[in-house]
C-alpha cells in the first residue's frame, strides 16, 4: 500500500484523496482550514492534519517520513512549490507531484526536474494516474505502454550527445517527438537525429522497461 500525503483539500486535493484512498492508497490530508476537511465526504477513510503544507511539524504528523508520494495541489504555486522542495530535498520523498497555475513556469519546472500538472480542468484525475504509475515522466497508457515526457539526462556519460536510433535499439522505446533546450526548434525525429543533453523528449516505453531506461530521464 502506498503512503500518500495530499497537500490541499479544495476541489482538486479532496477529488484526488477519494481516488487515491479507493486505489488502495494510505491518505493524509493536509490542509490550513479545518471546514475544507468537509469536502472529503464521509465516505473518506483516510486521515487529516490542520496545518501549513510546507510545514515540517505539518509534515511529520502526517507521515511524511514514511511517504511515498506527495501531491501539492493548494491554489498557490509559491505553496505548492514550498511544497515540493520541503519534500523532495529533506525528506526524500520518491515522487512529489505539485500543481501549476502559470503556465509559464512549465520549462522551468521541467528543467528542474519538477513533476506537475497545469491546467484547470482534470486536474485530480492527471495527478492521481502520475501518483498511481509511480514516476514523474508518466503522461499516458496504453495497455502495456507508458508515453513519458521528461528532459533527458546525458550527464552520467562522457558524451553531450546521443542519436535516436541508439536509444530506440538498446532499450526498445520510440522517440515520438523531441524540442531543443532552448525552445529553438522541435521536430518529429528520423532515427539519425540527435539529441542533447537538456531536450525536452516525448516517448513511447512498454511499462516493464522503464527502470532500465531512467538513466535517461533528467531528476
Amino acid at each position: 500500500m502506498r503512503n500518500v500525503i495530499v497537500v490541499g483539500c479544495g476541489r482538486v486535493g479532496s477529488r484526488l484523496a477519494g481516488m487515491l484512498s479507493d486505489n488502495g492508497a494510505n491518505v493524509c490530508v493536509v490542509d490550513m482550514k479545518p471546514d475544507s476537511f468537509a469536502n472529503l465526504g464521509r465516505n473518506f477513510n483516510g486521515s487529516t492534519v490542520q496545518g501549513i503544507g510546507y510545514d515540517e511539524d505539518t509534515l511529520i504528523k502526517a507521515g511524511i517520513e514514511d511517504c511515498d508520494v506527495v501531491a501539492a495541489v493548494t491554489q498557490s504555486d509559491n505553496a505548492n512549490l514550498m511544497v515540493t522542495e520541503v519534500a523532495s530535498r529533506l525528506y526524500g520523498v520518491p515522487h512529489v507531484i505539485a500543481r501549476l497555475y502559470n503556465h509559464d513556469h512549465e520549462r522551468a519546472y521541467m528543467q528542474l526536474g519538477i513533476d506537475y500538472v497545469c491546467g484547470t480542468t482534470l486536474v485530480a484525475e492527471e495527478v492521481f494516474s502520475k501518483a498511481i504509475a509511480g514516476h514523474g515522466s508518466h503522461v499516458d497508457t496504453f495497455g502495456d505502454y507508458e508515453v513519458l515526457r521528461f528532459s533527458i539526462d546525458l550527464s552520467w556519460t562522457e558524451r553531450r550527445a546521443i542519436h535516436v536510433h541508439e536509444i530506440e535499439r538498446d532499450h526498445d522505446i520510440r522517440i515520438i517527438v523531441f524540442e531543443r533546450k532552448d525552445g529553438s526548434a522541435s521536430s518529429i525525429p528520423t532515427r539519425d537525429s540527435t539529441l542533447y543533453h537538456g531536450d525536452t523528449v516525448l516517448a513511447c516505453v512498454r511499462h516493464d522497461l522503464i527502470d532500465g531506461f531512467s538513466k535517461y530521464i533528467q531528476s
